[in-house]
């Protein structure tokens, strides 16, 4: 097989190849057609030059070509055939402009038509905003949440104490999760549900009855993972203060109550306040602002969201209530503790 001689590259052209090579901004394509020329150069055939850059000794070839028909040029990609393109650098700044501006009044968000229709003077339409807007990846259609704490010096401090009553709860005394599970919808298919058969699952009317709703305040005794409930007619500090009261009539008096609440409107009320001032048996434990999380009633919601509430029918509120309460009577006849597993040490990935 013929050997090709070695490619005359001139030390000028040698240096720049070189730059190319070296350099980090130069693009993948570019610096794979230097090291081409550079090997050519050196006398490596297209074989060896194909197997060290990973191209096809035809490609080689051509670029080796390439560079002996119209040098340093000839390695740049040549005008591509059609159209050039309409809107440059500066159309795809003023989109980014547009969609980081807020939208039109009455409108919440930005729309493609509504964005074309701003930029009418370009001749843009719907359909080009939306292939710009995919490929500088500008979602205006979606939204991410954030969280703004308003209480963090405190956070630390106020988590520590509620874990700090999980793992080493104060002798002589209860502690109580508290916290109202609100908006209970008493519902009823309009008609019948289909029970499960082989290879169909449950099949449930789509269309409901609402007949109400019921707000929940329960207390969940930390020890021994019994809850108390009350049927309440609405969430306020006047019906908290009546579930207190219940709370304070069910617990032997020779106990003091600790209470895990989070910072609900009905506890911190002027009036839930005063009460806890006159009953000094009582202790307030506040979550942090937005880590209810931490209540452990919130995992006993949970549970009898899972089990009764997701797929109940009730055919009234006082259905609902009934079926609420007799859900708790015998969630406390096998009650035990939740496994509480923060134990005040980071997490550890393994």
């Amino acid at each position: 097989m013929a050997t090709l001689p070695p490619l005359v590259v001139p030390d000028d052209d040698r240096r720049v190849l070189q730059s190319w090579v070296r350099a980090h901004t130069t693009e993948q394509r570019l610096l794979m057609r230097a090291r081409v020329v550079l090997m050519a150069a050196d006398g490596a055939t297209n074989r060896e030059i194909a197997a060290a850059t990973r191209l096809s000794e035809a490609a080689a070839g051509r670029w080796r070509r390439r560079y002996e028909a119209d040098g340093l040029e000839g390695l740049r990609d040549k005008p591509r055939p059609g159209r050039p393109p309409v809107h440059g650098h500066e159309e795809r700044l003023r989109i980014v402009a547009t969609v980081t501006q807020a939208p039109p009044d009455p409108d919440s968000q930005w729309t493609h038509e509504a964005i074309a229709q701003r930029l009418a003077d370009t001749g843009r339409s719907a359909s080009y905003i939306g292939r710009t807007l995919k490929r500088l990846d500008l979602k205006p259609h979606k939204v991410r949440g954030w969280l703004n704490r308003r209480d963090t010096p405190q956070l630390g401090e106020r988590a520590a104490d509620v874990c700090g009553l999980y793992l080493n709860p104060p002798v002589n005394a209860l502690v109580l999760s508290v916290d109202e599970k609100t908006a209970i919808a008493a519902r009823s298919p309009k008609h019948q549900t289909q029970p499960v058969a082989p290879g169909q699952p449950t099949r449930r009317e789509f269309e409901y009855v609402r007949h109400g709703t019921a707000c929940l305040m329960a207390a969940l005794d930390v020890a021994s993972g019994q809850v108390l409930g009350r049927d309440a007619a609405r969430n306020d500090a006047a019906n908290f203060i009546d579930f207190l009261a219940d709370i304070d009539g069910a617990v032997p008096a020779d106990l003091d109550i600790h209470l895990v609440l989070d910072n609900g409107s009905s506890h911190v009320a002027k009036a839930t306040k005063a009460w806890l001032a006159d009953h000094p048996r009582f202790t307030a434990h506040h979550t942090p602002a937005h880590a209810s999380w931490l209540n452990q009633i919130e995992v006993f919601f949970s549970i009898l969201t899972r089990r009764l509430l997701r797929r109940g029918e009730f055919a009234s509120r006082d259905d609902l209530v009934t079926k609420i309460m007799r859900f708790i009577a015998d969630y406390d006849t096998n009650a035990a503790p939740f496994r509480w597993t923060y134990d005040g040490k980071p997490l550890q990935v393994a």
